[in-house]
């Protein structure tokens, strides 16, 4: 089984307003609502894949509710942790240019985070946990690697897709993967990252940490995979850049979706790539179609 955890879940209010103006009255001229977090958009894109998964994390008040209720229309598992207060509202503005506004997060109590806990101790071996976005105010930064560390005697392989302190944090639990874009690996080692040189020469240094696999997006220049023996690049699709959220979470769901079949992680990494530029050239997530679509166009080359 697959879980994926969004420790901030929030609903992804998408608006969009021809040439917005700040200061002055705005209309929208489309709008749409989607259940949002990291963790929650690689389960989506693994079921539209066909791989199931089970949503875990916090989730309260109405905004919790219409989350719950959209992922169970598209047939996918949650099991959150009721909190107290309402889950946030993120609005996504897309204009002539794209601006994002986070809401702030509920409070969460110790006895909510045991609870979350308590629910990790039913992985097994056989079993993936994607801790994935930011970590909410009222949690300690060190909640991924705490988490890490509290799976670890099960043997599920943990993937992490984070940034900041938080991602600092995880890399010293060594999780089985990793997916910072390369500003965020620049940020970790205080270096400016532009290079393919440059992505392979720090992303090998977080393999010796001991990590077993790494992804590094570049946004319109690709991605890039290491482990111990291979440095494989992935250039980008082409096509229209419509929807610059979620293709990282699309890049994770749809590595995992061909991992936990194949093992192949040549191909799975091919697969990620394409499923990242699916959604960067859509309106929402990737569907299958989408990604079965732009596959062959990803040609993994050696660096």
């Amino acid at each position: 089984m697959i879980y994926t955890c969004t420790l901030n879940p929030a609903i992804d209010y998408f608006l969009q307003v021809d040439h917005f103006k700040a200061g002055v009255l705005n209309h929208v001229k489309t709008d749409r609502k989607m259940p949002g977090g990291k963790g929650i958009n690689v389960s989506r894109v693994l079921k539209h894949l066909g791989q199931t998964s089970r949503c875990l994390g916090f989730i309260g008040g109405f905004t919790g509710a219409f989350i719950k209720e959209k992922l169970a229309e598209e047939g996918i598992e949650a099991d959150f942790v009721l909190v107290n207060g309402d889950t946030r509202i993120n609005v996504k503005l897309k204009s002539d240019s794209e601006t994002e506004i986070n809401g702030v997060a509920p409070e969460i109590t110790d006895e909510q985070l045991n609870a979350l806990f308590a629910k990790l101790d039913r992985l097994t071996a056989d079993d993936f946990l994607v801790l994935s976005g930011s970590v909410p105010a009222t949690l300690p930064v060190t909640v991924y690697k705490d988490m890490i560390h509290h799976v670890r005697k099960s043997g599920a392989r943990v993937i992490a897709d984070t940034s900041g302190e938080a991602f600092r944090e995880t890399v010293e639990a060594r999780p089985f993967l990793v997916k910072p874009n390369h500003h965020e690996l620049g940020e970790y080692f205080g270096v400016g990252i532009e290079s393919f040189e440059d992505v392979k020469k720090y992303g090998l240094v977080l393999v010796k940490k001991g990590i077993d696999h790494v992804i590094v997006s570049m946004g319109g220049k690709g991605a890039i995979y290491i482990d111990r023996d291979h440095v494989l690049y992935a250039p980008p699709a082409k096509g229209i850049l419509k929807n610059s959220v979620g293709a990282g979470d699309s890049m994770i769901g749809g590595f995992l979706s061909e991992f936990v079949t194949s093992g192949d992680f040549q191909k799975s990494f091919q697969k990620g790539a394409a499923s990242g530029s699916a959604t960067a050239f859509s309106v929402d997530l990737c569907t299958k179609e989408e990604v079965e679509k732009l596959f062959p166009q990803i040609k993994i080359d050696t660096i």
